[in-house]
C-alpha cells in the first residue's frame, strides 16, 4: 500500500492535494491512502514513527507551529526511502530546501502549474518504489504492491482458501497460493511449516523447545514444523 501524507494548514489545499492524487491514482489501480493533516503534531509524527510502506510526503513549507524544512530533517534523520515533495507558496525558501540536501524529489509552487506539476513528481514517486525489493500482484482488481522488508510471514487459511500476509501493520487476504507466493519472495523467506513462509530477516528469537518465533516487532508465531526446524535454526 501506498501511504500519502499531506500536510498543509490551509483546508483549500488540503483538499486540492488530496483530490490530485485521487485523480493520478484512479488510473494505476494500486492500493493506497491518504493522511491529511493541518499541522506537524503529536499525530503526524507517529505517522513518521511508524512503519508504514511506501510513504510519500507532500509537505507545506510552513504551518502554525513547526517548519516543512524542520521536519523532513526528522523524516530523514529516522529513513531515507521516503519520498519528500515540498509544495509551497514561499518559492524564495527553495535556497534553503537545496543546501540542506535532503533528497528530495519535487519542490513545487502552489500558484504555478501545481496539478501538472504534482502529477509528475507521483509518476516518478511510484517508479521509484517499483525498483524496491517488493512483492506486487494483482487481486480482484487491486494492485498489491507489499515491500517485502515490511512482510513478517505469509500463511493458508484452510477454511477460506486464501493467504493472508502479516505485516507490521495489516492483514491482506488474498486469492494466491502459498507456492504463488513463494516464487515471489526473495531468499529471506523460508518455509517454516507447510502452510507458511517466515521473512528470516524479521525473527528476532526462536525458541527450539516451545516452537515459537519473536519478530523484531514483539510479535510472535507457532507456525513452526519439526520437519523445518533445522532452516530455521
Amino acid at each position: 500500500m501506498i501511504n500519502f501524507i499531506i500536510c498543509d494548514d490551509v483546508k483549500q489545499y488540503q483538499e486540492k492535494v488530496e483530490h490530485i492524487v485521487d485523480s493520478y491514482m484512479m488510473k494505476n489501480k494500486l492500493e493506497y491512502k491518504t493522511h491529511v493533516f493541518s499541522d506537524y503534531d503529536n499525530d503526524f509524527l507517529k505517522i513518521v514513527e511508524s512503519k508504514l510502506s511506501f510513504k510519500v510526503y507532500i509537505l507545506d513549507i510552513e504551518t502554525p507551529t513547526r517548519s516543512g524544512i524542520d521536519i523532513a530533517r526528522i523524516i530523514r534523520n529516522k529513513d531515507v526511502d521516503s519520498v519528500l515533495i515540498f509544495l509551497t507558496g514561499h518559492q524564495e525558501l527553495g535556497h534553503v530546501v537545496m543546501k540542506n540536501d535532503f533528497l528530495f524529489l519535487s519542490y513545487i509552487n502552489k500558484f504555478d502549474d501545481c496539478e501538472n506539476r504534482l502529477f509528475q513528481a507521483l509518476d516518478k514517486a511510484l517508479k521509484m518504489f517499483k525498483i524496491k525489493s517488493i512483492i506486487r500482484f494483482k487481486d480482484n482488481g487491486v494492485v498489491y504492491t507489499i515491500p517485502q522488508d515490511d512482510i513478517l510471514y505469509i500463511t493458508r487459511d484452510s477454511i477460506d482458501r486464501k493467504c493472508i500476509i502479516v505485516t507490521d501493520y495489516n492483514e491482506f487476504k488474498v486469492n494466491k497460493s502459498l507456492m504463488e507466493l513463494e516464487e515471489m519472495a526473495n531468499d529471506n523467506f523460508i518455509k517454516t511449516h507447510r502452510a507458511c513462509l517466515m521473512n528470516t530477516k524479521r525473527i528476532l528469537s526462536f525458541s527450539k523447545s516451545q516452537r515459537k518465533v519473536v519478530f523484531d516487532n514483539g510479535m510472535t508465531s507457532d507456525l513452526i514444523s519439526t520437519r523445518f526446524n533445522k532452516e530455521l535454526i
